[in-house]
Parts: C-alpha cells; structure tokens; sequence
C-alpha cells in the first residue's frame, strides 16, 4: 500500500523559491512509484496568523488544512533558512496542529545561503520533537541554490548532486513512514 506523503512548502514570502525546490522534490518523489503526494503550500492554505484560543472555534482555513495532514503517513518540509532560522509562517502552520503530525516521520529539505538551511533544518527538529513526530537524519540541503540554474534557465542543472541526496532522504523516509504507519495501526499512539 503506498504511504501518504504531504510536501509542505513552508514560505508564503513574494518572489519566493520554495515552489521550484518542491516541485523538484515531488519529481524525485514521483519516480518511486510507492507514494501519494499531496503538495501543500502555506501561501495558498490561508492560515491565520494568530491562534486561537482552546475554547474558541477553528478557523475555517485550519480545519480545511487538518484532514489533508491527517491522512499523511510522512511529511516533507521544503524550507528556506531565514536570519538562521525558518520561516514565521511555517511556525504558525506547525503550532494550529498537534495530532496531525504525530508518530510520522518528517524530512527535512532545506535552502538557504552557504549553510544550505542547516541551522532552519535543525530548529525545525526540535519543534518536530516536541510535536512528536520524527525527523529523519539525513536533510536535503541546498546551499547557494540560486547557482544551480543549468544553461536553459532549468533547475537544478545536472550534476548538482541533489537527486542523489534526494533518493537516500526518500528512501529512509518511505522505511520510516512503513514503521511508523504499521506501529499506529497495531497500537494507537498516546502521547
């Protein structure tokens, strides 16, 4: 049975390449042929930016957004690092959310200057944590990403080498989401 793969696109910012990074990474998804992927962009799901509290109604936008996480047996985050961090809208989108995201693994494929999005990639692990779900080790960073253009305006430009790590990313996450899956079908996960 394929796993269920939600690849959210973390920034909502204008001019933004968040959309190029994860169309590049459902491609590389894609050629595997044991995932449905649902592509989720934070520009497009309206979250709000401010929470609401435990006795007030869900937003509309946020409860549109939760069956889609829900069904997910994985996730893929494409994130751009920011001042050394990720993005305040992924933040929001993370923090509406608590069952959604938890006893499934996360990957982790960041952008960014010369770190790639390491130091993004790394806070993104400790509120993953802390939402109990699970990061895998190995992250799909892409440092100085806009040098990667080929000749004809594609990108990345073969011999970037990021399919390679996208393939090993994939493949520990696809183990990952089979583990995790059949552990919350045998045994409902209590926090």
């Amino acid at each position: 049975m394929k796993l269920q793969l939600a690849v959210i696109i973390g920034s909502t910012r204008h001019g933004r390449f968040g959309p190029t990074v994860a169309d590049w990474f459902v491609r590389q998804a894609a050629k595997r042929g044991d995932l449905d992927i649902d592509l989720i962009d934070l520009a497009t799901a309206n979250l709000p930016a401010t929470l609401t509290d435990t006795d007030e109604p869900t937003p509309a936008t946020v409860a549109v957004l939760a069956p889609r996480l829900a069904a997910a047996d994985a996730f893929a985050v494409v994130t751009p690092e920011y001042n050394c961090s990720f993005p305040a809208p992924l933040k929001t989108a993370l923090d509406w959310y608590y069952e959604e995201w938890q006893a499934k693994p996360v990957a982790i494929v960041a952008y960014g200057r010369a770190s790639g999005g390491l130091y993004a990639a790394a806070q993104l692990r400790q509120v993953f944590t802390e939402l109990q779900a699970i990061t895998i080790r190995n992250t799909v960073t892409l440092p100085c990403y806009w040098e990667q253009f080929a000749a004809d305006g594609s990108w990345p430009r073969p011999g970037a080498g990021y399919d390679a790590s996208a393939k090993l990313l994939l493949d520990q996450l696809v183990w990952w989401g089979h583990a995790l899956r059949d552990a919350r079908a045998k045994h409902p996960y209590q926090p």
